[in-house]
């Protein structure tokens, strides 16, 4: 467990249907755990649906709309993954140009599984080294970054991690970059 302190950070999850639920909730409740208020921020308003593997589980509701969210507002970003959320995230302008406004504004961000395809389409992995789930290995090097089947990598304020199985490093890790603050020489 973590002890550091993310008293008085607030740290963005963005989601939308088809998001891998343990992806979020782990890391949700480790952040707020750590003191930080947490706020999940979608492209969809209401709710969206969680899934596990496969399968349907939970519908979480949507604190803010991302069309209303802004980078400024957050110290931090995670992006949980599962198959259709990042995928759907990625086609959507309003979701990318927030994930870049983090990495413009040297924020850390923390992507899991799947979740690193949104960063791919912000055009912020170029000369990281990252890791992800397999099949996304090809996206990543083809986006500029070095590829690397590590439980859990930090390249300058950006967590990323390959499964579930990773959650209780990626958690860690992504606290502590919370609890850094801004990463000045991260940049896009």
């Amino acid at each position: 467990m973590n002890k550091q302190s993310l008293q008085g950070k607030r740290i963005a999850f963005l989601a939308t249907d088809g998001f891998e639920q343990v992806e979020l909730t782990k890391p949700w409740q480790a952040i707020r755990d750590a003191g930080a208020e947490v706020v999940l921020v979608s492209p969809k308003t209401g709710q969206i649906q969680g899934v596990n593997h496969d399968e349907k589980a939970d519908k979480f509701d949507v604190d803010l709309s991302v069309h209303d969210a802004s980078a400024e507002d957050f110290d931090g970003l995670v992006l949980p993954g599962g198959v259709m959320n990042p995928d759907a995230l990625r086609t959507c302008d309003v979701s990318v140009g927030f994930v870049r406004d983090f990495f413009k504004q040297h924020k850390p961000v923390a992507a899991i599984c799947h979740g690193p395809w949104t960063l791919v389409e912000a055009d912020v992995v170029r000369d990281r080294t990252v890791t992800s789930w397999p099949s996304l290995k090809t996206d990543l090097v083809n986006a500029g970054a070095q590829w690397v089947d590590e439980e859990c990598v930090c390249d300058q304020g950006l967590v990323t991690s390959r499964n579930p199985d990773d959650l209780p490093a990626f958690c860690d890790k992504a606290i502590e970059e919370f609890a850094e603050g801004k990463h000045a020489a991260q940049t896009i």
